[in-house]
């Protein structure tokens, strides 16, 4: 699969002025970074691009600025990023024009540079030509290493690549190596398992994965929907009732197509949507009027787990509770852990993306032990969906 991107291997860096494109959008408190994880995923790229001898000059959005704002600064960013990379960060007060020539213009073979916020500027998201020229000036090189915002064709993280020598970083590698691993050459039986609130934000992915997976788990509010559709009485339970007759229509085409649909057969249901409120496991035939189900029940937990065990290959998106709420993360931290323990012991290549799956598998203290996280939300998603993704069809050897 790497073979079909370019990569570091074939790029020479060595006196090089290498624009780096980087996801930074970290969450933020007070000016402060409260979860690194993004930060320390490119580390690696950016190190061996310095250590080579290139000029690392590093391009970000930050948020969804309407033109500058100081609360959108990437400053701060830069100076989290110096502490993990353990050398200094130097920083641009723009991303094109004198400021960010003069930063360039100063640089030593193996310094980092971060420019400001390419969202400060409008022409980064309608890719304008203008402004790819203006960024490609400061660069001899073009690597990207920002997979979650491939799936957007900016300036910064598509246009370039038409104007520089492009290259995918290490992280993006990772990723693309990943993600054919799950979906385009998989070990089989597949089993996708998607959670969360809603249908009709996922529809093409189940439609997708209906012609890929052997076995597809759904979970969430969006499986109350599914039940809703086969005339189950689901009480006061998040559904999308008007989705009914998709619903139905889905389950047809995975029977055509021989996926197995895995749907709860019990529920853990409470009156109130608040932690720790009173809550008990129900039958599907017994579900009480003002009743919610807030997440799957003991005899579906089985079931999930002993789906899991008959594949080969696992791919995750979205929780199968309210995981957010105590006690109804059970679900979801039961299967995360099986997973994590059918990887570990080499019987499973396991992949899951998404920014609640991420948040979930670190609750169930898992996220380390699947083969591959995805941090990307919306990239992921369209990968998974079959999308092309503007951002890595730019890689690809031509």
């Amino acid at each position: 699969m790497s073979e079909s991107f370019r990569t570091l291997d074939r790029a020479d860096v060595k006196g090089k002025r290498v624009l780096v494109r980087v996801d930074l959008n970290v969450p933020m408190d007070n000016g402060k970074v409260t979860d690194a994880t993004r930060l320390e995923r490119i580390a690696p790229t950016i190190i061996e691009i310095a250590d080579k001898g290139g000029k690392v000059i590093l391009l970000a959005h930050f948020g969804r600025p309407k033109g500058r704002d100081a609360k959108d600064s990437l400053k701060p960013v830069a100076q989290e990023l110096a502490l993990i990379l353990k050398r200094p960060v130097a920083f641009a007060e723009d991303c094109v024009g004198e400021a960010a020539e003069k930063a360039v213009a100063a640089m030593k073979d193996g310094d980092i540079l971060c420019l400001e916020n390419t969202r400060f500027h409008k022409e980064e998201e309608k890719n304008d030509p203008a402004f790819v020229a203006a960024l490609a000036k400061l660069g001899d090189i073009y690597v990207n290493d920002a997979f979650s915002a491939a799936h957007r064709a900016h300036a910064s993280t598509e246009g370039l690549g038409h104007k520089l020598p492009a290259y995918a970083g290490r992280t993006m590698q990772a990723e693309l190596v990943a993600l054919s691993k799950a979906l385009e050459a998989p070990r089989k039986p597949v089993i996708a398992v998607i959670g969360g609130a809603k249908v009709s934000t996922k529809l093409e992915l189940l439609e997708n994965l209906i012609a890929k997976v052997d076995a597809l788990v759904i979970g969430g509010g969006m499986a109350n929907t599914f039940l809703h559709a086969q005339g189950i009485t689901i009480g006061k339970s998040l559904a999308e009732k008007e989705m009914a007759a998709t619903a139905q229509r889905i389950l047809e085409k995975a029977e055509a197509k021989g996926c197995a649909i895995v749907l709860p057969v019990d529920a853990i249901v409470a009156f109130h949507f608040e932690a720790n409120t009173p809550s008990h496991a129900y039958g599907l035939d017994a579900i009480p009027d003002g009743g919610m189900i807030l997440d799957i029940g003991p005899l579906s937990i089985e079931r999930v787990k002993s789906a899991i065990d008959d594949a080969a290959t696992l791919v995750w998106n979205g929780p199968l509770g309210a995981f957010e709420l105590k006690p109804f993360d059970q679900g979801t931290v039961a299967a995360a852990k099986h997973a994590a323990e059918r990887t570990k012991a080499g019987l499973l290549v396991s992949v899951a993306g998404g920014g609640d799956t991420v948040a979930a598998l670190n609750a169930a203290g898992v996220a380390g032990d699947l083969t591959y996280l995805s941090t990307a939300g919306g990239a992921f998603l369209e990968w998974l969906e079959g999308k092309p993704l503007p951002g890595v069809e730019v890689l690809r050897v031509k």
